[in-house]
């Protein structure tokens, strides 16, 4: 029996199989996305999503779908699935969907009559390549198996319309065809494994709809091109292979390349191993860097998630040499002491304050994983001077560093912390000025450099750096802890203290170097216990606040209220977790044993074998956002990491 696996009643009930999709991601950044009803409900799902570095540097949907019909003695079954306004599917696949089951790769089995059809679907490993495997396992009757596919050629962010720009021929190729539906981008090659008869019958489908995109009230609906069908006769037992890509491949060594591509996967056989899965679907390499996608579908790189990200997702799995590259990639990217927080080589946006300071625990875990410091300044010196310098002098973004050692940075219209939304051009959750969050990063940054620094006996550094994080200890102190209350401020902007009650306060007792003393590390726990811990993350905001929001839902103006406002984050867990065992040890451990344990379930929600980027803040903490996120998966492999070191210690 499959790990993960869903039935005929699960699967004909459409509100059940829309809300669980599958995302496989490659090495070359590309992607596969669609719902286990095999219809899509997001302008972000396609069959092939490949990057086109020339055009731009987001994904482009190139094939949308593929509709299988099955035809016996002239009749005509359609396993495709599509939705068009007013809730209308056509066609009605999903009522002949009998199993679905993910180990070792997802398949899906239809059945009409006395036919049973499987489709198997696995995305290449390093190239952007498609493949599926069709298998006849039944059938009493002459068979043939018909294709139809689906072309939107345009990017993820955008939806495409019928035009007259179009380019509707076809040229053929080894056992299939290719298009190139317009100037600039790759031709798609579809190939079968089989000879197949090909018939070019090119039409539009109008209005195909999006529900999920209908649901935050965004642009829904699309224009989608089919240029033809292909034909062919299949056997019982027989299989064939489907294969959609960039490239041209010869059709006779398509088997043999499934074949390979399955050998090379981790099985989703348990939650570890799904968690290991996930995690390698993030890295994006090419020739001159390696990049961590935030999340799929559509987020890109971001430098704060990296950052967080990266120790889970690569040294975890002994990944060491991932590890590094991802940071000399990131290291090229710098403007002065800033990180890119949002985008690549398109105008990133630097506007992050936080970057920077990650970057340092970053490489604490990499310290604490290579147990060689000296090595480390050796190599990172530059930059960690580069942001030290850069934050205590004044960079961009009014970031500096005060006469009493905190790190002010931002203003009035500004966000650059991690809760950094903007809702009709202002930010929700401003918080300019001296963060928690920042501060308790500066003061762990500069502590772990000098940490180094002892290590390779810079003196030069020492010197000029010793005497700074008692400074900023003491000013945090002040500022921050209130005694009577229980827990830390927020920020503080401008002499106005702000005491709402969120997770950024986490962040001074559970970084390697402490901001203060156990007595408020564990006030700070007990509150955020209290009031923000769920079995799905932290709470962004306390349900008892005036603007506290449960649920993430609505248009993208309310969902932009609510994104930071009570909405849960995985991500914060591990970090909890971090804090929990140290002041509790082992008696701590049945807490975090539980949250570890209690995510297992949304393996099979939302992304299958994967975790979201975010939940609702009520309960029942329903999944929301990107169907897979990086420092979700990465938080979840640390807890785990966590737990065994206490446990054996």
């Amino acid at each position: 029996m499959s790990y993960i696996a869903f039935t005929k009643t699960q699967l004909i009930n459409l509100e059940f199989a829309l809300s669980h999709e599958l995302v496989r991601s490659n090495r070359s950044g590309a992607y596969s996305s669609t719902t286990i009803a095999s219809c899509n409900t997001r302008k972000y799902h396609g069959l092939l999503v490949v990057p086109q570095p020339w055009l731009d540097h987001n994904n482009h949907i190139l094939l949308s779908s593929l509709d299988e019909t099955i035809i016996q003695h002239d009749e005509e079954f359609n396993f495709g699935v599509r939705m068009y306004p007013g809730g209308t599917y056509n066609p009605k696949g999903h009522k002949y969907l009998r199993e679905f089951t993910a180990e070792p790769i997802p398949k899906i089995t239809y059945r009409v009559g006395g036919v049973v059809l499987s489709k198997e679907l696995l995305f290449a490993e390093n190239e952007g390549r498609i493949l599926i495997r069709y298998t006849l396992e039944d059938a009493h009757s002459q068979t043939t198996l018909r294709l139809k596919p689906y072309l939107a050629f345009r990017n993820v962010h955008q939806l495409t319309k019928a035009n007259i720009d179009a380019n509707t021929k076809y040229e053929p190729t080894s056992n299939g065809v290719s298009w190139q539906m317009y100037h600039g981008y790759s031709r798609l090659y579809f190939q079968i494994s089989k000879e197949n008869e090909y018939t070019h019958i090119p039409d539009w489908y109008y209005n195909v709809e999006y529900i999920r995109e209908k649901e935050a009230g965004l642009p829904s609906q699309e224009d989608l091109f089919a240029p033809g069908f292909f034909d062919l006769d299949i056997k019982k037992g027989e299989s064939i292979i489907v294969a959609a890509g960039l490239e041209e491949v010869k059709a006779d060594g398509l088997k043999r390349s499934f074949a390979a591509e399955v050998k090379k996967r981790t099985p989703r056989n348990n939650y570890h191993n799904c968690l290991v899965n996930a995690s390698e679907q993030f890295l994006v390499k090419t020739k001159n860097k390696t990049e961590l996608m935030a999340g799929f579908p559509w987020f890109g790189t971001w430098g704060r998630d990296t950052f967080i990200a990266l120790p889970g997702i690569t040294l975890s799995r002994g990944d060491e040499t991932s590890f590094k590259n991802v940071l000399d990639t990131m290291i090229a990217t710098m403007k002065g002491p800033l990180f890119p927080n949002i985008g690549r080589d398109n105008k990133p946006d630097y506007a992050a304050v936080d970057a920077p300071l990650w970057f340092f625990w970053c490489l604490q875990e990499y310290a604490g994983y290579k147990n060689n410091k000296s090595e480390i300044w050796k190599k990172y010196r530059k930059p960690m001077l580069a942001i030290l310098e850069g934050f205590r002098n004044g960079t961009e973004y009014n970031i500096h560093m005060d006469e009493n050692g905190l790190l002010y940075a931002g203003g009035t219209g500004m966000a650059l912390t991690w809760m950094d939304v903007f809702n009709n051009g202002k930010p929700v959750t401003a918080r300019s000025g001296y963060a928690v969050e920042v501060n308790a990063l500066w003061y762990n940054a500069i502590s772990f450099a000098l940490e180094l620094a002892s290590e390779a006996d810079d003196k030069t550094f020492i010197k000029e750096w010793e005497n700074i994080p008692s400074l900023i200890k003491d000013s945090f102190n002040q500022l921050f802890v209130n005694n009577s209350r229980g827990y830390l401020a927020d920020y503080v902007f401008d002499g106005y203290t702000d005491w709402t009650v969120r997770p950024n306060m986490l962040l001074a007792v559970a970084l390697p170097y402490t901001i203060v003393d156990e007595e408020i590390q564990n006030s700070v726990l007990k509150k955020i216990k209290s009031d923000l811990l769920t079995e799905r993350g932290l709470r962004s905001l306390t349900p008892t606040d005036v603007n506290y929001k449960g649920v993430y839902a609505g248009n993208q103006n309310e969902r932009n209220l609510a994104y930071h406002q009570g909405t849960v984050f995985p991500w914060l867990l591990s970090h909890f977790s971090k804090a929990w065992l140290r002041l509790n040890g082992k008696s701590g451990l049945p807490l975090i044993e539980e949250l570890y344990a209690g995510f297992e379930p949304t393996l099979f929600e939302a992304g299958l074998g994967t975790v979201s980027e975010i939940y609702d803040g009520d309960p029942p903490h329903d999944p929301k956002g990107a169907i897979s996120q990086a420092w979700s998966i990465a938080a979840l492999i640390q807890m785990k990491q966590q737990i065994d070191q206490v446990k054996n210690s």
